[in-house]
């Protein structure tokens, strides 16, 4: 069945800038990760230790597709072939790209409410045509992807950047993430923000900030 609308919310002049992973898309699920694990041929720790490790230079931009695969694959005593990291990297990219609907509710109540919208991501700029032509891309004024800036959160010059492209004060930018450090870099640049757990929780906090 269709989903009842939420009632607008309204924030102006602030502008919503929101994180990707996590908060609008859903986390990989049991069996995203369990296909990943076993496509690298590790064991699941030792694996996810050596993805983690080296996440920030593929989302900064400073780590190709290729060199990341081949670093993580290093890490574990292993070497990976061409298709080996074409298919880690469609296994790997699949398993971001569900959405959360309730997340999602939230967007177009913000939206109705007139409120401006942007998006932030640590991501690759693999994420790019996703990020910015998917079908909730329109309800962004800006969409900032850090494999494409060279920045990373919770850096201070990515906030500074989002604002400056956005043009506004720094005390109009309301910045949504899963992280508590991400949300913390947005206040220590004189923004807020709000750590995400769930859709719910996050309504409830932009209806009290809003009234």
């Amino acid at each position: 069945m269709p989903r009842p609308h939420l009632a607008p919310i309204s924030l102006s002049p602030r502008v919503v800038v929101f994180d990707y992973g996590e908060v609008i898309s859903r986390e990989p699920s049991d069996d995203d990760r369990a296909a990943l694990v076993e496509r690298a041929g590790a064991e699941a720790e030792p694996f996810w230790s050596a993805y983690w490790a080296h996440r920030e230079g593929l989302d900064q931009g400073t780590l190709s597709i290729a060199d990341y695969w081949s670093t993580v694959g290093r890490d574990l005593g292993l070497e990976y072939s061409p298709i080996d990291v074409h298919e880690l990297w469609s296994i790997d990219h699949r398993s971001w790209l569900s959405v959360d609907p309730g997340t999602l509710e939230v967007l177009h109540a913000l939206r109705a409410g007139g409120t401006r919208l942007g998006l932030l991501s640590n991501a690759g700029a693999d994420f790019a045509g996703w990020l910015r032509f998917g079908s909730f891309a329109p309800l962004f004024d800006r969409v900032f992807i850090s494999g494409e800036l060279g920045l990373v959160k919770p850096g201070r010059e990515i906030y500074e950047h989002v604002i400056d492209e956005l043009g506004i004060e720094a005390s109009d930018l309301v910045f949504i993430d899963n992280k508590a450090e991400n949300v913390e870099g947005a206040k220590a640049v004189g923004g807020d923000g709000h750590v995400f757990t769930d859709a719910a929780g996050l309504e409830a906090w932009l209806r009290e900030v809003a009234s």
